[in-house]
This record gives structure tokens, sequence and C-alpha cells, in this order.
């Protein structure tokens, strides 16, 4: 195996996170930890970076008081003759959060990098610095490529556990040093309050650290704020950060459990003050942008949206996609027309676009829902669907209708190499849709593979739909609903592309990094 190794990065690290110190949990619970104050920005919240080029990377913080974002870098941690970039003003306006685009830098190498956060009157007054590295994009093949994915983060109101030592996972994933962690969505869970205590089965106690935001569903600007910054009190998540680029997409509960444009919620929900749910998104969406590095929601972005393609060299380009913002109200999904679908017709004629231009042997497909997988909601009491299937295994209708387009046109512009990601449902499994099995034919098989949770409740395996010809090949999930982390069934994936053959393996892990399933696929075939 041909990617490269960078094995002193995580000691390297080690002592430059001692920064972060002020947040360790727990403090108490029931109480967030809280800032040691001083005369000179803070940035406790760790740092990030995330949508990471051959030449480019975001790096994001935020401070604790309005401040001045400063980045530097360097090929070595001593920092000898750094580089500096010169970023925004943090202040309220953002939740003093902020991201700095980092560019001109070498291809395929270890960046070194530090923030500074400077007072605004006095640029002399800077607060202690906060280290993090990440490696760019490599411009040749032989280098390989390896990232991990996962989804849904402390929904179910399983939150940051003290007992539990926190979001442990996150160390797990960090060991196998990937090149970046792509987020299917459900980051956090705006609509799931977390309170002190949860019961377990066998009569023990989940404890969680609480904060005021959390204690409630997430209305206001300053709630969904608040969501965000929760999970940032989690020591495991702060060092993975500074150490992994993230790619990020949302789904439904960065705003609220299966929503989509235009719903008004029943007045019989008195959990929400706010009934518009785009008023909701609007903030959320706000929030979210705020929260990650995301190069497409940045301040100046030419569009803002979550949708886009991230070129990661010769190997592998990532397709991001939002199946929230554009899609259709959910239903029961019998329709024979769909020109909206679940993506919306701007974004489909998008993708079609860009996979057609790509030139990457592997087209990762990142989807925040599945495709054969049916998913129903039964938020407002009525049988409708939340996802692309609704149970129906002959010729597509509603929402299939968008897939099989999109489908069709991979086959008939002959493009390889497409594979399916996504999280979600809350278990793992790998489907492989196969048109000798299905109603609808016009296709070329793939693959698509489900993880997660990363920390919340784990739920049963998802009914298939036949209509794409989908086999489960491998699952792992509970018997039972909203199985607490500490009951296990908590789940990320890994994506391994040699650079020497092209070979695409994908690994399906458990919590602790024990491989379940290994499925290895050829470039340039169909139908493996």
């Amino acid at each position: 195996m041909s990617h490269r190794p960078f094995p002193g990065r995580r000691s390297v690290l080690r002592g430059s996170l001692a920064a972060s110190a002020a947040l360790t949990l727990p403090v108490g619970l029931g109480a967030a930890p809280a800032f040691a104050r001083s005369g000179r920005p803070q940035a406790g919240w760790g740092v990030q970076t995330g949508d990471v080029t051959t030449d480019s990377g975001l790096v994001w913080v935020r401070s604790d008081r309005p401040a001045r974002m400063i980045v530097e870098t360097s090929a070595t941690e001593s920092f000898r003759n750094p580089r500096r970039f010169h970023g925004p003003l943090l202040d309220a306006g953002t939740d003093f959060t902020g991201t700095t685009r980092l560019h001109g830098l070498p291809s395929g190498e270890q960046i070194h990098y530090r923030v500074l956060l400077a007072d605004p009157d006095d640029p002399r007054r800077t607060g202690e610095p906060v280290a993090g590295a990440f490696r760019t994009v490599s411009r040749h093949r032989r280098d390989g490529v390896r990232f991990l994915w996962s989804g849904d983060l402390a929904g179910q109101g399983w939150g940051i556990n003290p007992d539990r030592g926190g979001y442990r996972i996150y160390d797990a994933m960090a060991g196998l040093d990937p090149d970046f962690f792509l987020c299917s969505g459900d980051n956090i869970y705006a609509d799931g309050p977390i309170s002190a205590t949860q019961a377990l089965p066998d009569g023990s106690t989940w404890r969680n650290v609480t904060t005021e935001e959390k204690a409630k569903v997430a209305e206001t600007l300053a709630e969904f704020r608040g969501n965000f910054r929760y999970n940032l009190l989690d020591d495991n998540l702060r060092r993975f950060n500074a150490q992994v680029p993230s790619v990020i997409q949302w789904d439904d509960h960065e705003v609220r459990n299966n929503w989509y444009p235009g719903e008004v919620i029943a007045a019989t929900d008195i959990r929400y003050t706010e009934k518009s749910v785009d008023v909701l998104a609007a903030r959320a969406r706000r929030a979210f942008g705020e929260y990650f590095p995301i190069s497409t929601l940045r301040p100046g972005a030419k569009e803002s949206r979550v949708h886009r393609v991230l070129r990661q060299g010769p190997l592998l380009d990532v397709f991001v996609l939002d199946m929230r913002t554009y899609r259709n109200a959910n239903s029961p999904d019998g329709q024979t027309v769909d020109p909206q679908g679940i993506l919306g017709r701007e974004q489909l004629e998008w993708l079609k676009r860009e996979l057609s231009r790509s030139r990457a042997v592997w087209k990762v497909i990142a989807a925040d829902m599945p495709i054969g997988l049916v998913v129903p909601d039964t938020t407002e009491g009525r049988p409708n669907f939340e996802a692309v299937a609704q149970g129906d295994p002959g010729a597509p209708l509603g929402r299939e209708l968008q897939i099989a387009e999109l489908l069709r046109f991979i086959k008939h512009r002959r493009i390889t190499g497409t594979v399916w990601l996504t999280a979600d449902v809350h278990h793992t499994s790998a489907q492989h849709y196969q048109p000798s099995r299905a109603a609808f034919t016009d296709f070329e098989p793939f693959w698509e593979f489900v993880s997660g949770p990363l920390n919340a409740g784990a739920f049963p395996a998802s009914a298939l739909d036949g209509t794409f010809g989908p086999e489960r090949v491998f699952v792992k999930a509970p018997t039972a609903s909203n199985v607490s982390p500490a009951g296990g069934y908590q789940f990320f994936g890994e994506v391994d592309i040699d650079g020497g053959s092209g070979e695409l393996t994908v690994r399906l892990r458990e919590q602790d990094g024990t491989v379940l399933f290994t499925k290895s696929l050829q470039p340039g075939r169909v139908g493996q």
C-alpha cells in the first residue's frame, strides 16, 4: 500500500494542543467547562482545517472575545521562518468565529500551522498559539489517498459522557492518519436536548456534560451556535480537528428532524414557538457556516451553497451533495412526475456536469441520505417518506425518478468509478445495486456504503427497496431502537485508494477501529 506516512504528526500535536486545556472535561457534571479569561484572546475551542486542495486550505478558529485572526505556517514544527497569513476580525457578528484561507502551499506536503489571536487595539498582545497540522493534496497518483467517513453526533440525547471519556471514536479514527474526514451530516442534533442523565437498560446511568443551549430544541441563532459549540467541548474531537482536515455536509438534524423547505411545524408541537422551518433553517445554515471551514459558505464565496466538488488529486474527486435545501416536501412519494426530487433540478444538472468533467479514477458521491434504504417520516403522524426509496419495488416513483435519471446519465456518458457513501440511518452496511435484480435497469452496477453513528442512538437495519436492485452484502445493526453508545453499534468507514494499482478498498469499522467488512474495487470496471 503506497499511501504516504507522516508518523510524527500525532506526537507533534500532543504538546501543541495544550492551549486548549481550559476545556478539559469534566469540571463538574451539569456544567460546561469555563474559559480562563485573561487580558489576551483565547482560542479554547481548538482549530480546524477544511476543504484542503493541492495548494490551499481553510483554517478555522473561535475566540472568546474580539480578536484579529493570524495564521502562521511552516514545513517543520519549529516554525523557523514561518509564513504569515492575516485573517479576519473575529467579533460578535460571527460568534467570534472565522476562517483564513492559506494559499500557495506545496502539494502533497505536511503543513504545520498555528493560530494567533491578537487584540484588535494592540496587535502585540496575542493569546497562546493553538497549533495543528494537515497534508495538502498530492498531485502524484503514486501517493494514494486514505480518508474516513461517518455521521450523526450527539443524537437522541447521548452527549459527551465524561465517564466514558467523551467521543472516543475520534481517537480511533485519528490513529489511522487519514488525509481527511468526510462527515456525512447530522453534525449536531439541534432538535435533541441533552439532559444531565439518561437511564440505561441495565439500570445504570448515562451522564452528560450539559450546557444551557442544549437544554431545549434550537430556535434562535444563539441556540444553534450553542449546539455547534457543545461538541467542541470534547477533548477527543478537538484533538482530531487539529490533526485531520474535514469535508462537511449537512442533513436534517442541523435544523430539525426530517425537515424540508416550506414546512410549517404543527401547532401541537409545543417545543417550538417558531413554526416556520424556513426561518429555523436560515439560522441553522448561518451557524453551520460559522462553525465549519467550508469553502462555499465563507464570506465572499462566489455562491453560497453546501454542495461542491473537492478534487483530491488524480485518484479521487468527492462530490458533496445537499439533499436538504432543494428537496420537495416529504410525502407518500408515489408521484409519476417529479422534476424537483431530493436534489432539485439545478443541483442535479450541476452534478451531471461535474461528473462529466471529472478525470479522477474514482468519483465518490457523498450523499447525506441513502438511495435504496427505506427511511419513513412519521414526524407529523403521516405515512410519508424521508429519503429516496418509498418501499415500492416497482418502476421509479417520486424522488426515485431523479436518481434514475442520474444513474442513466452515468451509464450513457460512460462515467466509471462512482461509489456512493452515506450515513443517516445509524447502522453500518454495504449494498450492491445490480440491474438484473432491479425494476429499473438502465444503469451500471454500483456500490453504496453506509456508516455511523459517531455518538448517537443506534437503530435496526432499514428495509430495502427493490427499484434499483440492491443486495445487502453486509450489515451490522441492533435489533432494538435507540441503543446507546454504551451498547456499542458506533461506526465509521475507511476508503483507501492504492497509488500503484488504483484499487479502492472500503473498510467498515467499529468505534475502536475493528474491521467488520472489507470490499476492494478495481478501477475502470463496472458491476464489481
